[in-house]
């Protein structure tokens, strides 16, 4: 029998039903297939209803489906979807940068659209470069970001970040050499005992410095940061005053500061960019979005851009060496534009805000006294719980233990979608799950979440201290 008569409708005959020709990251198993999706709850092949309390990766932040962003789209594709944006450019791009930078906020004037964050940092960190080759520079070579962080997974994108067991099989290969690291805003392990929180900010300040100092201010092009941290440790803040001092030192060596915002951004923690609740005078010269700014309607990310980079650019070759072929895809912008829209329209980003406060308090009453939780950080729709074996030393549990993702399989299984991390601690240990919502998710929405949360909870810490007493 030829190959085409093994074949039907494009399915191998003796393909069974868990098999799969998409490259999934389990090459062992298919995830669960989402058949629909509305509002803050997914439906599966199943049939089980889900409700995403993560909106994916802190993705979908006005929910799914929604009817204005989907009209949007469509009027879009009956007008144009694709132009090759080094040549064109479409209404689309154009308003929703309009949208973004009206009155050039934060001094930020220009935008680069592109697929993703991680696209988003691989612009970034060429447009810092190619800003000191412009102005006469070109010794700036030297990036340095924050050890518990995570920037994307792209190669330059994945070498300023340093989520351990994502770069594991490629270091000495692939990463980028010029890369050096600091330590995170990881208050619950690295603040000293009896040290105030300006005490705290002030070190990590001096600790920046002399990391710049020992590299050479004058060969440093960039300091990249997460103003609030997102997978790697979970929903990271930073102590009041840090990133005042990092602006200072950044003004003082001519050094860029970016700011990435792919996961807390877009409001996510209750105001717009989430670097607007750091203290007066901080402002990114570059800063990346993704994840919410498409909602999850279409493939978005972007870089943000200061004048005072354009401006360098425009006293040089006037042009960036990059581009991308989808680069300010019109669908793409179309339906990130109405995103925008919708968050305003509906005041979305004060609701993260206000109901951002209502979900920190409800919590902290519901799991803050419980055995295994060690803390729970972040700000607005965007919170972390790290999970602890012993929270008197905050030893984390051992990796064979599994223990994020015995709450997550039993979220799962009870109707309930919650984000993993593992490797909290150091890279290696540690564990932690991410809250990120939909700003629009009703009040018997968020009640329903943590109830689910709460019974997952209390199910998984009684296995465990089974399992303990047992050992």
């Amino acid at each position: 029998m030829d190959s085409a008569k093994k074949k039907t409708n494009g399915v191998h005959a003796n393909a069974t039903h868990d098999e799969s020709h998409v490259l999934h990251n389990s090459l062992n198993s298919k995830p669960p297939t989402v058949a629909s999706a509305t509002g803050s709850y997914m439906t599966m092949s199943t049939g089980q209803r889900v409700l995403d309390a993560c909106t994916g990766a802190a993705v979908a932040i006005i929910g799914h489906n929604d009817p204005d962003v989907k009209a949007a789209v469509m009027e879009q594709m009956s007008k144009v979807c694709y132009t090759h944006t080094v040549a064109f450019t479409t209404v689309a791009a154009e308003e929703l940068a309009d949208d973004i930078l009206g009155g050039n906020p934060y001094g930020l004037s220009r935008a680069f659209f592109v697929c993703s964050g991680s696209e988003a940092m691989d612009s970034a960190l060429k447009l810092a470069r190619q800003y000191y080759v412009e102005i006469g520079q070109p010794g700036r070579t030297h990036i340095v970001a924050r050890e518990r962080a995570y920037h994307g997974n792209t190669v330059a994108a994945m070498s300023v970040g340093s989520h351990v067991s994502r770069r594991a099989p490629f270091e000495k290969a692939l990463m980028l050499e010029n890369v050096s690291f600091v330590s995170p805003t990881y208050a619950y392990r690295h603040q000293h005992p009896n040290e105030s929180e300006e005490g705290y900010a002030s070190r990590l300040v001096l600790e920046l410095d002399e990391h710049f100092q020992a590299h050479g201010p004058e060969n440093v092009m960039a300091f990249v940061s997460e103003p609030v941290g997102g997978a790697t440790a979970g929903c990271l803040t930073a102590p009041k005053g840090y990133y005042q001092g990092v602006r200072r030192l950044c003004d003082q060596y001519g050094i860029l500061l970016i700011f990435d915002e792919v996961m807390c951004g877009s409001g996510r923690t209750g105001t717009y960019f989430a670097f607007e609740q750091e203290g007066e005078g901080v402002y990114p010269d570059l800063i990346t979005m993704g994840k919410g700014l498409g909602g999850g309607f279409a493939p978005m990310g972007a870089v943000l851009v200061h004048d005072k980079i354009i401006k360098g650019f425009q006293k040089g070759s006037a042009w960036f060496v990059h581009s991308h072929t989808y680069q300010a895809h019109g669908v793409g912008c179309a339906a990130a534009l109405a995103v925008q829209k919708v968050l305003r329209r509906d005041r979305l980003i004060e609701r993260s805000a206000t109901k951002g406060n209502w979900l920190r308090g409800a919590l902290v009453r519901t799991f803050g006294d419980r055995k295994y939780v060690g803390e729970i950080r972040g700000k607005g729709l965007f919170w972390g719980i790290e999970f602890v074996k012993d929270k008197a030393t905050k030893e984390p549990f051992e990796p064979s233990l599994r223990f994020t993702w015995r709450i997550v399989d039993e979220a799962l299984r009870r109707g309930l979608s919650v984000y993993p991390g593992a490797g909290t601690a150091d890279g290696f240990k540690g564990d932690h799950i991410i809250i990120a919502p939909a700003y629009n998710m009703s009040d018997d929405e968020f009640d329903e979440m943590l109830r689910l949360l709460k019974d997952t909870y209390e199910v998984v810490e009684m296995e465990v201290i089974a399992l303990v007493d047992a050992v």
